[in-house]
């Protein structure tokens, strides 16, 4: 038996007795579901995406549903979730099989990788549970089990040994069972094959890891461009009026792109020297430490009370200067900020603290 064939057929077998079978996108062959599975899935873990899942399905069970709702409500169902380009190439890919397939996928990984936000792992993961082709995925799990049992040195900071890992997948792939076989390299990687602190004596495969043989596992996957992280650090304005937040949308590109969050200054001194004529009283609050990809955002919140018989003109010459220094806003209250599309950190702000006079 040829090397390839054994750790295919290794690997199948193994998933058929020891994988995992019990998540919800494993019980159909519905693309809409699994597309929806593999894009929650990229960079969050399994047990975060679950209710995410669930939630979603509920309000939005099928590619029309989620084609016809507006951006905002699905950017709020998502909220929390995190990497929000995903919710919203999301939403445009639906509107595209909408629009583009009548509502189909299509049933190629070629002709899915063709739209919005679909990469070629996706549409290769689609079409290898939906339709049985031998198409290779390479996501991150999927990249540290090959090139460990391949010792693949290859920098996959570059193209070109990222495209040499690509024909070393799809040659490895077997003539049938395609879907077993992707679902078993996925959860080898999610169980098995960690990062850190890889199981290689549990491993059905270790017999062939080249890594192991060569005592070093951890080397792999091999990627030298790691970018550093770096800090941010800004004061945010929690302005309330009456049970009411002033919540501004952020843009279109960069960090909680489109989402509703608070004005954000440079410091407090920035931020005191805007409400210099505000009335009302100040609390600041503990800072906030939100880990993002490549850089930890330190928020410190300046709880801004107006007081409850504020004029109408001077909430209104509030709102403008804000309007005009910290993007567009308006007032919303505690339930429809806690319904909107907000990060994570300010919902857990709103939710746990008292209304405000």
């Amino acid at each position: 038996m040829s090397r390839p064939l054994d750790f295919a057929a290794t690997l199948v077998a193994w998933q058929r007795t020891h994988g995992r079978h019990d998540l919800p996108w494993q019980r159909t062959r519905d693309p809409y579901r699994v597309w929806l599975s593999e894009v929650m899935l990229q960079q969050t873990q399994v047990a975060t995406v679950l209710p995410y899942y669930a939630r979603f399905l509920e309000r939005f069970p099928d590619v029309t549903a989620l084609a016809a709702a507006p951006l905002e409500h699905v950017l709020a169902l998502w909220s929390g979730l995190g990497y929000y380009s995903r919710a919203r190439n999301l939403h445009r890919c639906a509107q595209a099989v909408v629009a583009g397939h009548g509502g189909a996928f299509p049933r190629t990984a070629e002709a899915l990788a063709g739209l919005p936000g679909i990469g070629p792992s996706t549409a290769a993961a689609i079409a290898a549970f939906c339709y049985g082709e031998r198409a290779a995925i390479l996501d991150g799990n999927v990249k540290r089990v090959l090139t460990r049992w391949l010792a693949f040195d290859g920098d996959l900071a570059d193209a070109e040994p990222v495209r040499n890992l690509w024909q070393r997948a799809q040659a490895l792939l077997p003539s049938r069972d395609v879907d077993i076989y992707t679902q078993g390299l996925m959860d080898l990687g999610a169980t098995l094959c960690t990062p850190r602190e890889p199981r290689c004596g549990d491993c059905p495969v270790a017999h062939g890891c080249a890594a192991r043989a060569a005592g070093d596992v951890l080397r792999y996957p091999v990627k030298s461009r790691r970018q550093r992280r770096t800090e941010r650090r800004n004061a945010w304005l929690w302005l309330t009026h009456r049970n009411r937040v002033w919540l501004v949308q952020r843009p279109d590109r960069g960090v909680w792109a489109g989402l509703w969050s608070l004005p954000e200054f440079s410091d407090g001194v920035a931020l005191d020297a805007a409400g210099l004529t505000w009335p009302g009283h100040v609390e600041v609050l503990p800072t906030v430490r939100h880990a993002l990809t490549h850089f930890d955002w330190w928020l410190t919140p300046h709880r801004w009370v107006l007081p409850a018989r504020t004029a109408a003109a001077t909430l209104e010459r509030i709102a403008a200067q804000l309007s005009g220094s910290a993007g567009s806003g308006r007032w919303f209250t505690r339930a429809e900020a806690l319904a909107a599309g907000i990060p994570a950190p300010l919902r857990r702000l709103l939710g746990e603290s008292p209304p405000s006079a």
